[in-house]
């Protein structure tokens, strides 16, 4: 075999353990660090819409527990994953009466959604009492209470159908908007409105 065959090969080879070396790192990143996910139905709007494509992180929630606010993908059944906002964490008493969020007896803003409440009607959340709908008077540990931004029309933990959310179903806290482009964002999670 000539030298310049010889040469040839080795580049090939080479190259072809670089993609190969980047691709385990593609497939350890994607199993163990991040997961996409699309948005499915209007729950979240105003801030996430149908079809946006979202960058969850695995590791957020791996050393410790979600924030209030955090956005984040849960297993909510055995074929389907849900995006929710955490309201409530453990030992939280939740409360709504006249739309405000009162977490143990202490009014707090929703700033990710002032403004769909200043254009509704009537009441963007629903006045409840987390003891008359759930069988605790707060938040049980290790789960968290989440919520949609479109309260009207969302099925959270409000209702007993879902309930608390385990903190261990939860896959990570989103952190990047990649689709659509001109909606792309970095950071989103948090107590802050995503127009």
């Amino acid at each position: 075999m000539n030298e310049k065959l010889k040469k040839g090969l080795r580049e090939l080879l080479d190259f072809g353990k670089s993609v190969l070396f980047f691709m385990v790192i593609v497939i350890l990143l994607r199993v163990f660090v991040f997961a996409t996910y699309d948005v499915s139905g209007s729950s979240m709007e105003p801030n996430f819409h149908d079809g946006e494509r979202l960058i969850v992180s695995k590791l957020s929630y791996q050393v410790g527990i979600p924030e209030r606010f955090d956005v984040v993908v849960f297993h909510a059944t055995n074929q389907d994953d849900y995006i929710k906002r955490v309201i409530g964490l453990p030992g939280d008493e939740i409360k709504y009466e006249n739309d405000i969020l009162y977490v143990n007896g202490q009014p707090i803003e929703e700033n990710f959604i002032k403004d769909e409440k200043k254009q509704s009607n009537h009441e963007y959340t629903e006045n409840f009492n987390m003891k008359e709908i759930l069988p605790h008077e707060t938040v049980p540990e290790g789960y968290v209470f989440v919520m949609g931004d479109n309260r009207p029309n969302s099925v959270d933990s409000r209702y007993a159908s879902l309930g608390f959310i385990p903190i261990e179903s939860v896959v990570g806290e989103v952190i990047v908007r990649l689709f659509p482009l001109n909606q792309f964002n970095v950071g989103i999670s948090g107590n802050q409105s995503l127009h």
